[in-house]
């Protein structure tokens, strides 16, 4: 599994795709999935989400891409060892858990989370998660931010440490924080 996390317009997603690309050139008989959890619900989401679709189309690579807001455990059984998987982004699905599904017990959510997440690794296939890095930041007051702070960099934990490779992008530089370079 790599992960890979960052600001907000860091560079990250390119970065996977990228790298999920790079990675099928050099595995013969590969196929390039794409889990977008990005739900179009205002005007920069929607932008966001196209912005996507046209930069793996531009890639001249051939994504299939699975639109799946929450429960991804449920497409696992679809992917192989043969296959490449980017999930952008865990940021996204714990937003969907926590406001299109409005679960509030937060045990309950990183279980969600990490069935969603394991159940990909479990596959066998190569596994590129996409994250944003949302708790080097000021700690806020708000009772709702602190919990998804929590929650998010619980889960970057344990990513990290189920990871065979992790970076940090800023500024659309790749930092290599655990694994080998590419």
């Amino acid at each position: 599994m790599i992960f890979i996390s960052g600001g907000v317009r860091s560079g990250k997603s390119s970065f996977a795709e990228r790298m999920a690309t790079e990675l099928h050139l050099q595995l013969p008989n590969t196929k390039l999935h794409y889990i977008a959890c990005g739900v179009a619900s205002d005007k920069e989401m929607t932008e966001r989400i196209a912005r996507h679709q046209k930069d793996r189309q531009a890639s001249n690579a051939n994504w299939e891409t699975w639109e799946c807001a929450y429960d991804v455990y449920k497409i696992a059984s679809a992917f192989g060892k043969s296959d490449i998987l980017v999930l952008d982004c865990v940021t996204t699905l714990l937003n969907n858990y926590l406001f299109g599904r409005e679960m509030e017990d937060t045990e309950q959510v990183m279980q969600h989370m990490w069935k969603d997440i394991s159940s990909l690794s479990k596959t066998g296939a190569e596994v590129v998660l996409v994250s944003n890095e949302v708790v080097q930041g000021v700690p806020y007051s708000s009772e709702l931010v602190q919990r998804y702070q929590y929650i998010l960099g619980t889960l970057h934990q344990r990513i990290v440490k189920e990871a065979d490779t992790a970076y940090l992008v800023e500024a659309g530089i790749p930092v290599c924080m655990k694994g080998e370079k590419g």
